[in-house]
């Protein structure tokens, strides 16, 4: 039998009381303390920690204990917030339906195709480095986890997170290119393929 405890229920049975808050509110705030790391450890402190180092077990006792211990952290955590709160407002005056037409053509033309299309760039920059030619697998290549090759050694072109999925990993018989997107690009690793 499962049993689900819904968040409203489980608010109130530990901390007695649900807090309201408008419709899209929590979003715009939780947008701004990602942007303005409000409630980053340094701020507020490491909470998974002192809440287990916490000699309290009650809601009332935590907030009390915690409070002495950080007195700042929440007024702190509040600035850092509406600062950026203040600039978020800012911004959403510059937005109009012409700069939402540009996102969206980006997002579906632009970031759409260059995402599905790096794989050709990863192995014409591997080929290039290695002096060989290269060319996109076909369907029964692709179905057997192949993306490419590179001379005549088949690649698979793989996320750098793809090496953390061990239990997943389904089995390839190509030398993997792992690539990480950061924000000025790609990565590549193709040690294996280039030795």
């Amino acid at each position: 039998m499962l049993i689900k405890i819904k968040n409203e229920e489980l608010v109130k049975e530990l901390i007695g009381e649900v807090k309201d808050f408008p419709l899209y509110t929590t979003q715009l705030i939780n947008l701004a303390n990602q942007n303005a790391q409000g409630t980053r450890p340094r701020v507020v402190g490491q909470l998974t920690e002192l809440i287990k180092e916490c000699p309290e077990k009650t809601y009332k006792g935590w907030k009390n204990w915690y409070l002495s211990k950080y007195p700042n952290a929440i007024e702190s955590a509040t600035e850092r917030i509406n600062e950026m709160m203040d600039k978020l407002k800012e911004a959403i005056k510059s937005i109009d339906k012409p700069m939402i037409k540009k996102w969206v053509e980006d997002l579906v033309l632009e970031k759409t195709f260059i995402g599905l299309k790096f794989q050709e760039a990863i192995l014409k920059k591997v080929a290039s480095i290695k002096k060989a030619n290269y060319r996109l697998a076909g369907p029964e290549e692709e179905s057997q986890g192949i993306d490419g090759f590179i001379g005549d050694i088949p690649v698979s072109i793989k996320p750098i997170t793809y090496k953390t999925k061990d239990a997943l990993r389904e089995q390839i018989k190509a030398k993997i290119i792992f690539y990480n997107k950061i924000k000025s690009g790609l990565e590549i690793n193709a040690d294996n393929v280039l030795k």
